[in-house]
């Protein structure tokens, strides 16, 4: 690799997949440390790490553009990936924290299986957290934009903003139609 090349496209890419894996081991081990070992101040230590694999990503990323890489899919994927992580982080760590305890330790109560209005109303509440994860992701591929400064390497961050922009309006239809075809029991759950 020649100086200015940036970072080969597959290291971001890697990048990606390591940090998911990352952030749900550290989950898990928080998890065991917390309910398993009974070491509730590591358990907490651990599940507050997982901004810290956001960070890592997002310092490679800009590393990599910085260092002349035309911005990729991988480039614009890695900004929708912080987005999530810190607009759902909480409620993926709580989601796993009530099947760890029920599943594994078997001392928290069965998790519920949501229907109807119930539902539809925490569908909503999660597609407030998809316009929160969207406000941070494009924040970041606007910022990503402006830094790279050329049209043509930043070509594949505006699709991504304008596919993201379709999915959100997709993802608030399908809210909206929990509200008017409730969820009956029987049905599975997202």
């Amino acid at each position: 690799m020649m100086a200015g090349d940036g970072l080969d496209l597959n290291i971001i890419g890697w990048m990606i997949v390591a940090c998911e894996i990352g952030f749900w081991i550290v989950i898990g081990l928080g998890l065991v440390m917390r309910y398993v070992f009974n070491q509730k101040k590591l358990g907490l230590f651990l599940l507050a790490l997982t901004p810290v694999i956001d960070l890592v990503l997002l310092v490679t990323t800009t590393v990599d553009l910085y260092h002349g890489s035309t911005a990729t899919m991988a480039h614009a994927i890695a900004a929708v990936y912080i987005g999530v992580s810190i607009a759902f982080g909480k409620s993926m760590i709580e989601w796993a924290d009530v099947r760890f305890q029920y599943y594994i330790t078997k001392q928290g109560p069965r998790p519920t299986k949501r229907t109807g209005m119930d539902y539809a109303k925490h569908y909503l509440k999660s597609w407030g957290q998809h316009v929160l994860a969207y406000v941070i992701g494009a924040v970041l591929l606007i910022i990503l934009i402006y830094f790279v400064s050329e049209p043509a390497q930043t070509e594949a961050l505006e699709g991504a903003l304008r596919l993201w922009t379709v999915v959100l309006v997709i993802d608030l239809l399908i809210a909206i139609s929990n509200f008017i075809w409730p969820k009956k029991a029987g049905r599975k759950s997202i």
